[in-house]
């Protein structure tokens, strides 16, 4: 595709076999990309003399560009420039920019106010067509735009049709486009995130004050509540949607009115553009910046590398926990899979593949930020493959995060035997130096004392309940009998009560805080 991008049909699969998009249409347009049929330039899908039906007589070839030239490209390089294949998702929002700027000419006396009400009956029905898959890519359409313009004039006529490229190029057009689709992406992703994160909070509410072993370097450190752990995956995934909150800002500027990359030359209106496509933002201030960035797509891949991150680090604490050495959740049916050989196998499949999946995300945004690592102002054709990457990012996430929300709904957290293991590996330690500090010991003394209570117990094989008055008093006079209060996993908990800490009092109001950011972001991802 020239001087642009592109996309698939919604519906149709990605790379990894999974369906691109969500269907959701562009701000301020009627059209839903739901109704996009799945099937390339080359499936028969929609025939039936529609006008642009594959299969159906295509009427004249649209080009859009050639003036200049001899002879039409090679099939070599028709073949490499052919961007339909995955550009098509963008067709809902094509179709809404090509009417916000079918006004736009009206507004500056390029188009008669019969002409304007004649094109946009044309596009309303192309919007039909293709949400219908009455209208897909023919192997002559080298990308959406083309595409579209095709069933423009085959709609409105030569004449007609042919005025709307006036005062516009496909460089500003696919920049916009693009806006346009990763916003209502954001939206979708961030929602499921946002699902995810209800139900760790759901867990954590239902785990109560059950204790579990907190680990460091995945060796155990000190008691924590389940709940606490919970919620310490659920705060991040909150952090990506802020991202993606703070990040739409700038998603809501319009290239639209850069043209090829020095603006227009017809008195055109690029705010009136803007506001038409719900960019609350406005024009973009430099037409070179509008059509030669690309950012706003460079972050949303981050973010959506971050949140892949984020379920694999989840993905993959579930596949410890639910081996039989550690033995801590179990796992709905629903969500696991046998194995074809040993009937016993209960495999932890959707947290696997979140976190085999991640480095295929990280892949995206390392890709991507590759392309455009070398690229001089303005546009290059190099941009074209600024949209495969998101694209795969999306259909990666909006599949695995339904699965992986599922999952851990229906996880069964093993209680008893976290509280059992929760003192293990003395555990209580760290709570022994801070008595000791509250007591006016040094630190460093505190510290060496609780270390010389550890070497004790290991010589003994026992734990640091079992010392007893006489052992604690001949390693240390400061180790009173008092000491005992904090040797006990409900007393550890309990001391742990600074704001952020993992005493019940404050994991409580961490629920509460985490229940109203949830719902508060919401109103961004889902506001009906």
């Amino acid at each position: 595709m020239s001087e642009h991008d592109g996309a698939v049909p919604d519906g149709e699969t990605g790379r990894d076999g999974t369906t691109a998009g969500n269907g959701s249409g562009p701000a301020g347009s009627s059209s839903s990309g739901g109704g996009l049929t799945a099937g390339g330039p080359t499936s028969d899908v929609g025939a039936g003399g529609r006008p642009g039906a594959v299969g159906a007589p295509s009427g004249e070839k649209v080009a859009l560009w050639g003036g200049r030239f001899a002879g039409g490209p090679s099939p070599e390089l028709a073949a490499l420039s052919q961007s339909t294949h995955f550009d098509w998702r963008l067709a809902p929002y094509d179709i809404a920019g090509s009417k916000a700027h079918a006004r736009v000419l009206a507004g500056a006396g390029l188009l008669a106010e019969p002409e304007l009400a004649r094109m946009i009956d044309a596009l309303d029905m192309l919007e039909q067509d293709v949400a219908s898959g009455a209208f897909l890519p023919v192997l002559d359409d080298e990308d959406v735009h083309t595409a579209l313009e095709r069933g423009l004039i085959e709609r409105a006529g030569p004449d007609l049709g042919g005025k709307l490229r006036a005062g516009r190029s496909r460089n500003d057009q696919i920049a916009t486009l693009v806006r346009l689709y990763l916003r209502d992406q954001a939206r979708t992703i961030g929602t499921q995130v946002l699902d995810l994160v209800d139900e760790l909070i759901t867990q954590a509410v239902a785990a109560g004050d059950a204790p579990m072993p907190g680990r460091t370097h995945l060796q155990h450190a000190q008691p924590v509540l389940l709940a606490h752990h919970l919620l310490a995956h659920a705060w991040p995934l909150l952090r990506d949607v802020d991202r993606f909150l703070d990040w739409d800002v700038r998603a809501s500027k319009s290239p639209y009115g850069s043209g090829a990359l020095a603006g227009s030359s017809l008195g055109l209106d690029p705010a009136a553009v803007a506001a038409d496509l719900g960019l609350e933002g406005g024009p973009v201030e430099n037409s070179i910046d509008g059509t030669a960035s690309r950012d706003v797509a460079a972050e949303f891949a981050f973010v959506a590398a971050m949140i892949a991150v984020d379920l694999s680090r989840i993905a993959e604490e579930v596949i410890l926990w639910n081996t039989k050495e550690f033995g801590f959740v179990r796992l709905d049916d629903a969500y696991s899979t046998g194995s074809s050989i040993m009937p016993q196998k209960k495999n932890p499949d959707i947290a696997e593949l979140a976190r085999g999946k991640a480095g295929r995300v990280i892949g995206d945004l390392t890709g991507l930020l590759t392309t455009l690592k070398g690229l001089p102002l303005a546009y290059n054709r190099d941009l074209q493959e600024d949209k495969e990457p998101v694209f795969d990012q999306v259909a990666t996430l909006t599949v695995v995060l339904p699965a992986f929300a599922g999952m851990v709904r229906t996880m069964v957290f093993d209680t008893d035997r976290m509280a059992e293991l929760a003192p293990q590996g003395f555990s209580l330690a760290t709570d022994i130096a801070e008595w000791l500090v509250k007591q006016g010991v040094p630190f460093r003394v505190a510290h060496e004392v609780a270390g010389s209570c550890v070497q004790e117990c290991e010589a003994r094989g026992i734990e640091l309940w079992d010392l007893s008055d006489e052992d604690l008093a001949k390693i240390s006079e400061h180790l009173t009998p008092e000491v005992r209060g904090v040797l006990s996993v409900e007393g550890s908990l309990a001391s742990r009560d600074a704001v952020g800490g993992t005493a019940p009092v404050r994991v409580a109001e961490q629920i509460e805080a985490a229940k109203e950011r949830s719902t508060e972001y919401r109103f961004w991802a889902d506001p009906e």
